[in-house]
């Protein structure tokens, strides 16, 4: 069964990931650099048991558009959005055993240093049938 690894993060984040100063200290290089490191080391594991499917980050939300219909018609926003605290900033599909281990896999991202901090991982529907709730 295939698992989506959801991770999250703010424009916050990503201004702290670039060294910008703001609501949360600027990140060091070296940090950023460990941040990389440890996704990595976790990604080359999973591709080494045959349980990694794909991983990607996502650019930061200033460079999101969202997308709605009024009448019919697109009608596009660009980000950040102010409403909105958390974005997808990335994900990892795993492909294992069962939603435990799927589980024991997405706790590796959480991020001990943040209290709160927390990923969503969910089954990847097949197909129509999956959809069940």
């Amino acid at each position: 069964m295939k698992y989506m690894i959801m991770l999250y993060g703010s424009q916050r984040d990503y201004d702290a990931m670039a060294g910008r100063p703001g609501a949360q200290p600027p990140m060091t290089p070296e940090q950023v650099a460990a941040m990389h490191e440890h996704m990595a080391a976790v990604h080359q594991e999973l591709a080494e048991s045959g349980e990694l499917v794909d991983g990607q980050g996502l650019t930061a939300p200033v460079h999101a558009r969202r997308v709605r219909l009024r009448q019919g018609a697109p009608v596009v926003t660009d980000g950040p959005y102010p409403e909105t605290q958390e974005v997808l900033a990335g994900f990892t599909v795993v492909d294992c055993v069962s939603f435990d281990r799927a589980t024991e896999i997405a706790a590796r991202f959480v991020d001990p240093d943040t209290e709160g901090g927390y990923v969503d991982v969910r089954p990847v529907a097949d197909g129509v049938d999956d959809l069940d709730g």
